[in-house]
């Protein structure tokens, strides 16, 4: 009996420390397909304080040699600034120009996935160190974080359906039309904001839009130029383009959580000798140069043209 009351309690050891380990996935890579909130939705969202924000810490983390790491939150599902290659690993402009950060401050950088509407919060709770996801700086946005000096600039364009007739944006902002936005984009601000005649259709991500427009349940996608350029390319026999500007340039800046000006004075000195050193010209060359070319052709002022 005390040989069997040993053995039991020897197995009830075993079963009670196994129940002890760490059961939680703390999986960093959001899905690329994660639903996107409204304007007011990421507002109500970044202007939230919980004691892990005050808790959260300016400065990296260091590595296992000393280097610091630094947390670099992107949403992966605007190819090819923010991206994933073949075997799935981050890649596209905005990676490229972060490592060279990294190789400029001597950072480890470490990529975080985040949805669109959870980069502004992953800054203020320290979850990250600094956002580049073709964020557009906005007064609003400013109030909440801090950005780098422009690195790059865009202009809305309108992709239309081809039975639309759709020709400016004035077409759009009548009575009967239905124009498509990513939620939360410049496109979605700009479209609650002026197109007040139209329905305003709010889709969680880019491909959705396109899709409403092609299949004619929208007479028109607000978004960046390159957006709509190379969606027009896909869909030529559904779909028309209107480049023609109704707006100045967006600047796309980096943010950081407010108030950490060491951090801020170190990517605007990177971002000054990056383009002196050629940076944007090699970063269009490997990934943006059939748009360079067409952007040219279409005398469109191109993404890092930041004098002009």
């Amino acid at each position: 009996m005390k040989k069997m009351a040993a053995l039991l309690l020897t197995a009830l050891i075993a079963f009670s420390m196994t129940g002890c380990g760490d059961s939680s996935n703390s999986d960093t890579q959001a899905d690329d397909t994660a639903g996107k909130g409204t304007a007011s939705d990421q507002e109500e969202g970044d202007t939230k304080n919980t004691d892990s924000d005050e808790q959260a810490q300016d400065d990296p983390a260091s590595g296992a040699d000393g280097t610091e790491t630094l947390k670099v939150a992107m949403e992966l599902a605007y190819p090819p600034f923010e991206t994933r290659d073949d075997a799935g690993n981050p890649a596209g402009v905005s990676v490229d120009l972060m490592k060279a950060f990294g190789e400029y401050a001597g950072y480890e950088i470490q990529i975080e996935n985040t949805a669109w509407d959870g980069l502004i919060p992953a800054l203020q709770t320290g979850a990250a160190d600094l956002v580049i996801s073709s964020m557009t700086i906005t007064d609003e946005r400013k109030e909440l974080i801090d950005f780098s000096d422009p690195y790059a600039n865009a202009l809305l364009a309108v992709l239309a359906n081809e039975d639309s007739e759709i020709a400016s944006i004035d077409d759009l902002n009548q009575k009967g039309k239905v124009v498509a936005v990513k939620s939360g984009s410049t496109g979605h601000m700009y479209a609650e904001k002026n197109l007040t005649e139209a329905e305003v259709m709010a889709m969680p991500d880019e491909s959705a839009c396109v899709m409403e427009v092609s299949q004619g349940r929208a007479d028109g996608f607000i978004y960046d130029q390159l957006t709509i350029y190379r969606n027009w390319q896909l869909n030529p026999d559904t779909t028309a383009a209107v480049f023609i500007p109704f707006q100045e340039p967006e600047k796309w800046g980096i943010a950081v959580r407010k108030g950490n000006q060491e951090l801020l004075d170190q990517l605007n000195a990177f971002l000054a000798e990056y383009k002196e050193n050629g940076g944007y010209d090699q970063l269009t060359e490997k990934h943006l140069a059939e748009e360079k070319k067409a952007f040219d052709e279409l005398e469109f002022q191109w993404f890092f043209d930041m004098d002009e």
